[in-house]
């Protein structure tokens, strides 16, 4: 006797129409996702296809759009720093010809009344284009931003990046520095600022906003000036006994008052962003350009704060028997003067004015020159970018292809076999549907 499994008919259970049809189902499920990959074109269209590979497909476009919102941002500030540019250009170009007629200017025998009207002509251009060359709002010529409430940043930020990390994500930003070449004249406000008004000399005493010589450095009471407000205003007034030796008279006039004969004011309103090390440049430039010896603005770090830095004010030991009084004032009144605003001084009218034009215009132009090529090289900078991300959204794009798309060709293929498994199912079914129909035969 051979011993094996005996398999028996019965009406009520039927396991090969159970097998047919588990198998069929099969079929049909692998069928519909196949289906599916062809209509949508994914391989991985939500988590429980492939719940890892999803969530980093997900992560990857959240990154493409932010990146997308980028390049808009790169196309905005390129535009923007190419106003800037192209006016930085066209002003550099005006001065160059404002040069060429000074230089007339220097011979006796020109007509220099009409010099001078053609001069103010093209400083009015200036001036125009200066004020004009804003996109979407922002002016970059100018740095000039008055108010108590003025941020101080002295630059434009352009959004450029994204950085992911293991912390999350960053964003990155390339700053543009604000180039004033604005024509106007500063002013100063009248309201003194009682934070900056105590003044500290060498041996840190007290000094209530005046000193002699005899204390050879002092310097504003900590760190109140580390970054100024815009439109905050400084002024140095240095002064000498009547009779002594008078130093050069600067900005401002002989005054004689109780012995004392006011040899120059000098004044700085500081603009968006300056730093102390700003401010004491300006005012050192004042005060060399009056011939002034024996006294100097500079920057020392606090003795308090090695990270605070303080405005200094030196006297050598040439400068014995003068005082100095400084002062500052609120941004309230005050204008700021523009980076150009020596062209409203330029009068080739006199022999005088005529030679001292030819100094001048060379400062200018150099500024201007200075200007353009700040922003050219920040323009530069943002065109890099926005070619980088422009390929970065290309490569991010196709890593998710990578991980989601559907493979055509092979979806194609497994179509054909899928559909030729799916009706060889159904004949299976069919046939193991009909085995009870054999039971009957038994009975006859």
């Amino acid at each position: 006797m051979i011993k094996g499994t005996c398999f028996m008919s019965s009406i009520l259970t039927n396991n090969s129409a159970m097998v047919a049809l588990q198998t069929l189902k099969s079929i049909n499920m692998n069928l519909g996702k196949v289906q599916s990959e062809i209509s949508t074109g994914l391989t991985v269209e939500s988590a429980k296809d492939n719940a890892a590979t999803w969530a980093i497909s997900k992560v990857m476009r959240s990154d493409v759009a932010g990146f997308e919102a980028i390049a808009d941002s790169l196309a905005l500030g390129s535009s923007t720093v190419g106003v800037a540019l192209n006016a930085a250009e066209s002003i550099t170009d005006l001065l160059t010809e404002i040069k060429g007629k000074i230089v007339n200017s220097q011979e006796e025998n020109v007509d220099r009344a009409k010099i001078q009207t053609d001069i103010e002509a093209l400083t009015s251009q200036i001036q125009s284009i200066s004020a004009a060359a804003q996109f979407n709002g922002l002016n970059l010529l100018s740095n000039t931003e008055n108010g108590a409430d003025a941020a101080g940043t002295g630059t434009s930020n352009i959004l450029s990046s994204l950085d992911r990390s293991s912390t999350g994500v960053a964003a990155s930003n390339i700053s543009v520095s604000k180039q004033d070449l604005g024509t106007g004249a500063q002013t100063m406000g009248t309201t003194a600022v009682t934070t900056l008004a105590d003044f500290i000399d060498g041996t840190g005493a007290a000094i209530t906003g005046a000193s002699t010589a005899a204390a050879r450095t002092f310097s504003i009471d900590g760190d109140g000036i580390e970054t100024s407000a815009a439109g905050i205003g400084y002024r140095i007034t240095l002064s000498a006994p009547q009779n002594d030796v008078v130093l050069a008279e600067g900005r401002g006039t002989n005054v004689v008052a109780a012995g004392v004969v006011t040899t120059g004011v000098y004044e700085y309103v500081a603009r968006d962003g300056d730093t102390s090390a700003d401010i004491a440049n300006a005012l050192n430039a004042q005060i060399s350009a009056a011939g002034i010896e024996g006294f100097s603005v500079a920057i020392a770090t606090n003795t308090t704060d090695a990270a605070a830095t303080d405005m200094t004010f030196n006297f050598d030991a040439a400068a014995d028997g003068f005082t100095v009084a400084v002062a500052a004032f609120t941004n309230a009144g005050s204008t700021i003067g523009g980076g150009l605003a020596d062209l409203a001084d330029i009068d080739v009218s006199t022999d005088e004015g005529s030679e001292d034009a030819l100094s001048k215009i060379e400062s200018l132009i150099q500024t201007s020159i200075d200007a353009a090529a700040a922003f050219g090289s920040a323009g530069r900078r943002i065109e890099t970018q926005n070619s980088f991300v422009g390929n970065l959204i290309d490569n991010l794009t196709s890593g998710i292809g990578s991980l989601v798309d559907a493979d055509m060709e092979a979806a194609s293929a497994k179509l054909q076999a899928l559909q030729t498994q799916q009706q060889l199912g159904v004949q299976a079914l069919s046939i193991a549907n009909q085995a009870p129909q054999t039971i009957l035969s038994l009975f006859r």
